[in-house]
């Protein structure tokens, strides 16, 4: 059985396919089209799909549209309301509602030979749900979903039995942890629905003074769900204009909603716990990308095991609603791995240099070639396999640097064109990672902080965030051993048995998916050498 699920009507569409139970590729449409997150999530982009990433799901797969058993579509317009009903100011929403209406029709004309007929629509945190549950490791878990909004909520919450979901529990809108944290977002001067993240790295710099008004408006209730309303920040700190300088305010107001959102999340999770008694809780959901609220999760929510999607936000539904679909009829299998995008082989590699006459060598081993570079403090593009669905960099198409020099934080902030209180990553292999951090081991995906040991601070500078925590990722060596090798080479080199690892990328850009991204990338910014594939580029030469 195939099914391709797909997500598009706000943000970040996404195409994911599954053949007999099992996960075959899955990518976003930003890594396609060049532009973040797809597309802005208006009314009046609600029509766009993600074409480029089905299609390239089916070739991927050898597949054409008419040989699919069913398209799912993660949202189902029958179970909205107008907009002013569910207490939202969006005038334009029912616009969205009948692009969603009509898009069977829009899936057929995107991929000829598609029968509409075949569409499925997959409620939207139902979707979330199954791309945590089901293809996790967990046959028998806990989930709990939270974003901004689906159909007429924002959380769901419920347990799988043998892959299998009961919902326990769903917050209606208006109140959003999801919007809460998109409107702070704005009022701090960066993009909502897109810098988040920034707001949570800008929360370590601040205290939470602020935390006694937002719970008047923003707190968990004692029936599994929460309250959380529009809060007048401008009664609180000024707006931050976008592109003006930061103040302690600011972080302050970061902090002090931090607080509030990991407070209302520990105890919606602390509730599905005592409700399910289960062991593991999956999540999924934008507000699951809070690798700050994650950590406390695990360390006081009672739950032993805790599996994020590392697709969380709306792409990951995508894989949600083919999994929902697909469960049905087949035995899913846990999802393999995250680098489920595109991927080259040598020989196309080596055409695509050829192609733009660009001066490369190769190496006996560029894991050594790449270490010897880092370990004289230089810059390293790394582009390795197939690309990474969702927004973590994991040694596929990463950024790396020395971590044993603190300004390499603000180096590679640059190299990006981003804020300079953003933080970067260590790499560091999985056995040895307690040595240096502390916290939910292992973490393959890069969705919890860690404490990072005292002995080890001063060491490793440039991966330590203002408040002594790292947001780590774990490297199996039997799952990616070419970087595991890299990482080797480079202890050798310092003994420092981490990399600095963030994403390939500048700053307003998705990550590079295809080699030409990564070319125009190393040709833009001041790196010192291109590893792709087995190939290495050296800014020297190839720009001599």
């Amino acid at each position: 059985m195939h099914v391709l699920g797909v997500n598009a009507l706000f943000h970040d569409p996404a195409a994911a396919l599954i053949t007999d139970g099992r996960v075959v590729a899955a990518a976003e449409e930003e890594r396609f089209s060049r532009r973040k997150h797809g597309k802005r999530p208006v009314p009046f982009s609600a029509w766009e799909l993600p074409e480029q990433a089905a299609r390239w799901c089916l070739e991927h797969a050898g597949l054409t549209p008419s040989d699919l058993d069913a398209v799912a579509y993660s949202y189902d317009p029958a179970l909205a309301r107008p907009a002013d009903r569910m207490g939202l100011d969006d005038p334009w929403d029912h616009l969205r509602q009948e692009y969603a209406r009509r898009a069977p029709a829009f899936l057929a004309e995107a991929l000829p030979g598609l029968d509409p007929a075949k569409v499925r629509f997959v409620p939207h945190h139902v979707a979330h749900a199954a791309s945590a549950g089901p293809v996790s490791p967990y046959p028998d878990c806990a989930v709990l979903v939270l974003d901004g909004r689906g159909e007429c909520g924002s959380h769901l919450a419920g347990r799988y039995t043998n892959r299998e979901l009961t919902v326990l529990g769903a917050q209606e809108l208006p109140d959003s942890l999801g919007l809460f944290y998109e409107d702070l977002t704005q009022h701090l001067g960066f993009l909502r629905s897109s810098d988040e993240f920034k707001v949570m790295a800008l929360a370590s710099y601040g205290t939470p003074r602020f935390a006694g008004r937002l719970r008047e408006y923003v707190r968990a209730d004692d029936r599994g769900g929460f309250r959380a309303r529009p809060v007048p920040w401008a009664d609180l700190v000024p707006p931050r204009p976008a592109g003006g300088a930061w103040h302690q305010d600011h972080a302050d107001l970061a902090a002090s909603a931090q607080l509030c959102l990991e407070e209302t999340v520990l105890a919606l999770a602390r509730w599905l716990r005592e409700h399910t008694g289960e062991d593991a809780l999956t999540m999924a959901g934008g507000v699951a990308l809070n690798c700050v609220a994650n950590t406390r999760l695990w360390r006081e929510s009672g739950f032993r095991h805790i599996w994020v999607q590392p697709a969380a936000g709306d792409a990951g539904t995508a894989l949600g609603a083919a999994a929902h679909v697909a469960g049905r009829k087949d035995t899913l299998e846990p999802m393999p791995t995250a680098a489920l995008g595109r991927g080259w082989s040598d020989s196309e590699l080596r055409d695509r240099l050829e192609r733009a006459a660009v001066p490369y060598e190769e190496p006996a081993d560029v894991a050594e070639t790449a270490a010897e570079a880092l370990a004289a403090d230089g810059i390293v593009a790394w582009f390795q396999g197939r690309a990474e669905y969702g927004p973590r960099a994991l040694g596929h198409r990463s950024l790396l640097a020395h971590p044993g020099r603190a300004e390499n934080v603000e180096r590679l902030n640059a190299v990006k064109g981003r804020e300079e209180f953003r933080p970067v990553a260590p790499m560091v292999l999985a056995e040895r990672a307690a040595e240096l951090f502390d916290g939910p081991l292992p973490s393959p995906h890069m969705l919890f902080v860690h404490d990072v040991a005292a002995d080890w601070r001063a060491r490793v500078p440039a991966v330590v965030h203002v408040d002594g925590t790292a947001r780590i990722q774990t490297v199996d060596r039997a799952e990616e051993p070419l970087v595991a090798r890299m990482i080797d080479a480079f202890e050798r080199r310092t003994g420092l048995p981490v990399v600095v690892n963030t994403s390939l990328n500048t700053a307003g850009r998705p990550m590079v998916d295809d080699p030409r991204d990564a070319l125009e990338c190393f040709g833009s910014a001041p790196v010192d050498l291109l590893v792709l594939g087995p190939f290495a580029i050296r800014r020297g030469r190839a720009y001599a």
